[in-house]
């Protein structure tokens, strides 16, 4: 007897477990700077703390993929959740700097798992635009879960309860998304072939995978880099770090929820090539600007990186449909991979700039304002090379229509 799949169910405990992802995220960047103070952590201490969320992340989406159709999406969200609240309670009682590290890969794993098993269980049960439009609903909760991750951060912060507290909140959504998947039936694979491993590899040997491989590397860091350190790089702005990732968050949210539509007018290509310019504008703005004019510059840029993750993911499940739930993993991994790689880089930036802006005279809040400053600056590198490489994507893809027919 065929057993019936509720979608509805399995899509909204997707979108809880991706909830837990935004708050580990943006809980994490808010207490970041109580972080540095309670352990004495350097900024370059603090970027490999942060780095172990993203090498965690990719280790347990290309696991996830490898193992997709051995293991079943249900029994990763079960890895999921032990991973998670592991995660949870080794930062609540961390003692100092490795703790932390081991706690920060926990959570990066279970992250991971999520994206692992969520991703191909939505692509199994939507296809066309539709697809566009539910993967780009499901990724609307990473961003509308850091604005919610944000504003609880910022006013316990303010209220003055302590990070751990903090750390507490990520249980709700973990809890709620457990409860939520018990005992449901997942769709089974829609692609023929999709499930062969060797098809998977073979597919991701194309042209059109490699060049979405490389491209994923810099839209990934081009949306978390100055996300991930938006406390200690504008905390002097005049501006306040939180409410700039709550208000870059919240118009991502609103914006991947109306993705359809925009997704249909300007296509895979030019929705990619149009964030990578309005990403290079706010990056500027934010390494010029202070004051009300950042929350210009949080605007200009959550447009710009809005659509990177979940159109980069749509395009290789529509354009490179036999690179399976493996190929959607790989894709994200190397994203989260690439983040992971220039955490510390970012802190070491920001360490030399303090120390060449201190060397030159400043102090107090002119220092760290102007040391953020030029670290945003090093970041305009990542999008910048996006222009150019979306241009000689959209000529190269112009006329082709994805592998997998769209249609309402």
């Amino acid at each position: 007897m065929t057993q019936t799949i509720n979608k509805s169910a399995l899509f909204n405990a997707s979108c809880l477990a991706l909830i837990t992802t935004a708050f580990s995220f943006s809980i994490r960047a808010g207490i970041l700077p109580q972080l540095g103070e309670s352990f004495g952590l350097t900024a370059e201490q603090l970027g490999f703390i942060n780095s172990m969320w993203f090498l965690g992340f990719p280790i347990s989406m290309i696991l996830g993929g490898l193992f997709y159709h051995i293991v079943g999406p249900a029994n990763i969200m079960r890895i999921a959740f032990v991973t998670h609240t592991l995660g949870i309670l080794l930062t609540i009682y961390a003692d100092g700097y490795t703790t932390l590290l081991i706690s920060t890969l926990f959570i990066g794993f279970g992250n991971g798992c999520t994206e692992a098993a969520c991703n191909p269980l939505i692509a199994d049960m939507y296809s066309g635009t539709t697809l566009n439009k539910m993967l780009n609903r499901f990724h609307m909760w990473f961003p509308g879960g850091i604005v919610l991750g944000s504003l609880v951060s910022k006013f316990m912060t303010d209220g003055g309860f302590a990070w751990q507290s903090q750390v507490w909140v990520m249980m709700i959504p973990t809890v709620a998304y457990a409860i939520l998947f018990f005992g449901k039936v997942f769709p089974k694979p829609k692609v023929e072939g999709v499930t062969s491993v060797s098809s998977n590899f073979k597919a991701m040997l194309s042209p059109v995978f490699i060049f979405l491989f490389i491209c994923m590397a810099l839209t990934a860091i081009s949306e978390f880099g100055p996300q991930q350190w938006v406390g200690l790089i504008m905390g002097s702005s005049g501006a306040s770090p939180m409410l700039i990732l709550a208000l870059t968050t919240g118009v991502m949210a609103v914006g991947r929820f109306f993705a359809g539509p925009v997704v249909k007018a300007l296509g895979q290509t030019g929705v990619l090539l149009g964030g990578a310019i309005f990403a290079s504008i706010g990056i500027f703005l934010f390494s010029t600007v202070t004051g009300p004019m950042a929350y210009v510059a949080a605007v200009i840029f959550a447009i710009g990186v809005c659509y990177f993750w979940p159109v980069m993911v749509g395009a290789v499940a529509q354009r490179v449909p036999l690179s399976g739930a493996l190929g959607m993993s790989i894709i994200g991994g190397v994203g989260m991979f690439s983040t992971a790689i220039f955490q510390p880089i970012i802190g070491g930036w920001i360490d030399a700039s303090r120390a060449s802006q201190s060397a030159a005279g400043l102090a107090g809040d002119a220092l760290e304002l102007a040391a953020g400053q030029e670290t945003l600056q090093k970041m305009l590198l990542f999008p910048g090379l996006l222009i150019v490489l979306f241009i000689i994507f959209f000529v190269w893809q112009k006329g082709s229509k994805p592998a997998v027919a769209t249609a309402h």
